[in-house]
């Protein structure tokens, strides 16, 4: 594999192979709770791509002067610190987002898939390949946080971004922006993922690729 098709590996197994949400379901908190637009759900979704990132370059840059059995709390700590730098940025320049994104942000200290990337990948490779890590499960989360968030602002609003799409005649599914639409929406949407992917599967397996 060369240097190239390396990199794009790295970068892609985060977006689409092992996406946090359609294909590890994991913080689905957060694809529920902060989805019901747009705004909100890329603010969400950027706070979490920079802090998995951000904290696979911190790891791999100490990963070496890390005794193993206080790694975990290496973890946490370092992760507990960047979130809380995102939380000062978005409260200086970003107030009302910060506010929609609330308690919500703090929970990102512990979402599993920023510990699990801290754990299994930037602890055993360098920075770059670290930062790439992050950086494909970053836009692999923000990315579904946005597709959801797209559909149920649609259809439970009429809007995207706060612009009105539908006309005065659209009458909107305001459960697409409740609780139970956002079970469905990410339900479906798991679904289809995993069927692209099991069709993606076919074809190489018809390819004879591996």
């Amino acid at each position: 594999m060369s240097e190239k098709q390396s990199v794009w590996a790295t970068f892609k197994y985060g977006v689409f192979e092992a996406n946090p949400i359609f294909v590890l379901a994991l913080s689905l908190c957060p694809a529920l709770a902060v989805t019901s637009n747009i705004i909100s759900a890329l603010g969400m979704g950027f706070s979490v791509m920079f802090v998995i990132t951000a904290n696979n370059v911190v790891i791999s840059i100490v990963r070496k002067w890390v005794n193993p059995k206080v790694r975990v709390p290496v973890y946490i700590t370092s992760i507990a610190t960047i979130v809380t730098l995102v939380q000062l940025i978005l409260q200086a320049f970003f107030p009302t987002l910060y506010q929609e994104l609330s308690i919500y942000l703090a929970l990102i200290v512990v979402f599993a898939i920023i510990l699990a990337r801290a754990e299994v990948f930037a602890s055993k490779n360098t920075v770059f390949p670290s930062f790439l890590d992050g950086f494909g499960m970053g836009v692999g989360f923000t990315g579904a946080m946005l597709l959801i968030a797209a559909i149920r602002e649609l259809f439970g609003n009429g809007t995207l971004a706060g612009i009105q799409i539908f006309g005065s005649w659209y009458n909107p599914a305001l459960v697409m922006i409740l609780p139970p639409g956002g079970f469905i929406t990410i339900g479906l949407l798991i679904a289809l993922f995993n069927l692209i992917k099991q069709h993606r599967a076919k074809l190489r397996s018809q390819r004879g690729e591996a």
